[in-house]
Order: structure tokens, then C-alpha cells, then sequence
């Protein structure tokens, strides 16, 4: 059994940057391959990177933009995605997968890239 905890997702305004990071553990030597997955709400899961015997390769829509480590203890093995320049169309939910004896997913983290639009403004007034 393999478990994998993924985190460093939030809110971030259009052009910066987030670095996700997931962590797997249990039976390492079940692992053969991991990728990062994300999902917007009423669609299929899109590939956004992923490494196989240690080759990394990317989706179409953040090549350039997106990069991933990997880096192995003898406990756990960290898979981390550094995402750059980051467009309000790379909002969706993160996931890590892990392939080998089984699919193995981590539970999602939520990446929200906000386009920096300002609001209308509400007055607040505290009175004495």
C-alpha cells in the first residue's frame, strides 16, 4: 500500500508561482512511475506532469512554465511540482498519482490563480 500527501496549494495572482509537493510513503518499491494530475469541476483529469524512470515530461498546456523534481529517502519519495507564470486557466484541483503494483491518488489540493481584477469595494463603518 502506498500513501501519498500532497500540500503547498492556495490562492495566487496571475503570473506568480506555487510549488506543490507530494509526499509518498508505504511500499516504495510498489512505485514505478508518479505524475501530477488536476481537475476543474465538471471535467476529465488532465495530465500535467509526470516521471518515468526518472524522464520527466509535461502537458501541452504548462510546458515551459511548470517544472518536477523527484528525490528519494529511504522512507519516502517527494515529488514536487514548481509551477511559474501562472494563468487563472491552471486553477483546479492538484493531484498526485503514483503507478506501479497499483493506482495510488493523493487526496487533492486546491490551486486557485486569481486574474487580479479588482472589486467594487464595500464600505465597512464601525461606529462608536
Amino acid at each position: 500500500q502506498v500513501r501519498l500527501v500532497e500540500s503547498g496549494g492556495g490562492l495566487v495572482q496571475a503570473g506568480g508561482s506555487l510549488r506543490l509537493s507530494c509526499v509518498a510513503t508505504g511500499d516504495l518499491l510498489c512505485i514505478s512511475a508518479m505524475h501530477w494530475y488536476r481537475q476543474v469541476p465538471g471535467q476529465s483529469r488532465e495530465l500535467v506532469s509526470g516521471v518515468n524512470s526518472g524522464l520527466p515530461y509535461y502537458g501541452d498546456s504548462v510546458k515551459g512554465r511548470f517544472s518536477a523534481t523527484t528525490s528519494r529517502a529511504s522512507s519516502q519519495i517527494t515529488y514536487d511540482l514548481q509551477m511559474r507564470d501562472l494563468k487563472p486557466e491552471d486553477t483546479a484541483v492538484y493531484y498526485c498519482n503514483a503507478g506501479g503494483c497499483n493506482d495510488f491518488w493523493g487526496q487533492g489540493t486546491q490551486v486557485t490563480v486569481s486574474s487580479g481584477d479588482w472589486g467594487q469595494g464595500t464600505q465597512v463603518t464601525v461606529s462608536s
